[in-house]
């Protein structure tokens, strides 16, 4: 019976052990789950709080941005330099369009007193060769002021080329700048290369087959040390420049406008010297010219931009 009652109570105490084992397990799990969703909460607590600060801050960006800053309101002076600018650009599109209208009448309404029947076809057809006779005729006429025309024409298109070269939009160029050196081909550079053409006839009077690459090196030395001088010098002239700023501007132009002239010059020369008449020579110069120009008038411009640079950096320094 002792047996009996010994191992009932073993076994009532070993029912009652396992139940406690399970439940201690199960309380640390519900520990666990707890923990994590208490984890969770915390995080989406947080990442609620993130967005609400960045809500915020993008919301008070958006009122500084459309709030208005008096800084930020453009002034006077931009105004006036933007509306100069428009009224610039309106008139030099007014002067290009009116020059390229005069020019394109003149050349098509050559024969208009011959119109009388004629079709759109003939009137293309027979404009260049009669502008042509009628070149040659004002050549014989009055052939100096048609070259000094015709240089006139073609330095102030090669400085509108250079212009846009160097970065300008097509109708903000300087007037000015094109004037001026319109105003030396028109004044200088027709008339003096008219003479010029007729003095190196007189100075190689031969036929022999030595006579143009001497003209060739005549031209591209003698005389183009000559007229580059004169270009630099009038156009220093034209700026208001002091007489020590336009030697200084010669002196470091003279060779290198030498040397870039040996690039270009002599292979057309040879066409010049040639094949090219007397008075024809000046009109297929100028078609070469377009180009020289260019290079002659971006490098004066270079230099005295340079030139006032300089002086500008200076001045502020002694400030």
């Amino acid at each position: 019976m002792a047996s009996l009652c010994g191992s009932t109570t073993t076994t009532i105490i070993l029912s009652v052990k396992f139940p406690q084992s399970i439940r201690t397990h199960t309380q640390s799990l519900r520990l666990n789950r707890l923990k994590t969703q208490k984890q969770r909460i915390t995080e989406r607590r947080s990442l609620i709080v993130v967005r609400s600060i960045t809500e915020d801050r993008e919301a008070i960006d958006v009122k500084k941005s459309d709030t208005f800053d008096p800084q930020e309101e453009p002034n006077a002076e931009e105004i006036d330099r933007d509306t100069d600018r428009l009224m610039s650009r309106g008139i030099n599109a007014a002067i290009v369009l009116a020059a390229g209208t005069v020019a394109v009448t003149k050349l098509l309404s050559i024969d208009h007193d011959y119109w009388h029947g004629w079709t759109l076809y003939e009137i293309l057809r027979y404009a260049p060769e009669h502008n042509w006779v009628a070149y040659e005729q004002i050549l014989k006429t009055n052939p100096v002021l048609a070259k000094m025309a015709i240089s006139g024409v073609v330095y102030s298109l090669g400085d509108w080329i250079a212009q846009c070269y160097e970065g300008k939009p097509l109708f903000e160029f300087d007037r000015t700048r094109v004037l001026r050196s319109g105003l030396v081909g028109f004044t200088l550079h027709g008339s003096l290369s008219h003479y010029y053409y007729q003095f190196c006839e007189a100075l190689f009077p031969f036929q022999d087959w030595w006579v143009v690459p001497a003209k060739v090196a005549f031209d591209q030395t003698v005389w183009s040390a000559i007229w580059n001088t004169i270009y630099y010098t009038v156009l220093g002239l034209l700026r208001f420049q002091s007489p020590d700023k336009i030697f200084g501007e010669i002196k470091t132009t003279f060779w290198p406008m030498i040397t870039a002239g040996w690039k270009l010059w002599p292979l057309a020369h040879l066409v010049t010297y040639g094949v090219i008449p007397v008075d024809q020579r000046l009109l297929w110069v100028d078609c070469i010219e377009l180009i020289w120009v260019t290079i002659l008038s971006t490098y004066s411009n270079e230099k005295a931009e340079a030139q006032t640079m300089g002086e500008t950096n200076s001045s502020s320094t002694e400030d």
